[in-house]
């Protein structure tokens, strides 16, 4: 089994090709819930833990948003970020067709397609973040401004009360 933590994302292929320093968190997760879950079980802060969340305008257009494990995405915030007059959570179903991930693997970097990406502004905050490392049982900590890079991502406000 020792192969498996060898087992490169594409995420990961893509810092390693922009020399982007990094470091693989691995877990065992039979059942995925959540990130809080996820954060649990790698022993890392949930402040510093991130989603990805895909989400489509009302253009048709794909958005990405990286926000903390425990906050709720300002709807009307996010649709602001990115041009939208509103922005809707893609279908689960979905998630695979236009991102190339999987539910709960979902990272940042890497997507089937180089889509609009929004990183909540509580990043910042941070030196280094936690993000899904592009696959079930693995995430990447990461700098913060190489992820802005990698991902090709901007900050906005855009969780419902951001601290």
């Amino acid at each position: 089994m020792a192969k498996e933590k060898d087992v490169k994302t594409n995420a990961m292929r893509i810092l390693d090709r922009m020399k982007i320093p990094y470091a693989v968190l691995t877990y065992d997760c039979p059942d995925f819930e959540d990130g809080v879950q996820v954060a649990d079980l790698e022993g890392v802060p949930h402040e510093s833990s991130f989603k990805t969340l895909i989400m489509q305008g009302k253009s048709g257009g794909f958005y990405v948003f990286v926000l903390p494990i425990e906050a709720e995405a300002d709807m009307k915030a996010a649709a602001a970020s990115v041009g939208e007059k509103s922005v809707g959570m893609i279908h689960v179903k979905d998630i695979t067709k236009v991102s190339g991930y999987v539910r709960g693997g979902c990272s940042p970097i890497g997507m089937k397609k180089a889509y609009p990406t929004v990183i909540a502004a509580e990043a910042l905050h941070f030196t280094e973040i936690y993000v899904s490392g592009g696959r079930i049982g693995s995430t990447i900590k990461i700098g913060v401004q190489d992820l802005l890079r990698a991902a090709n991502a901007r900050t906005a406000e855009i969780t419902v009360n951001p601290e």
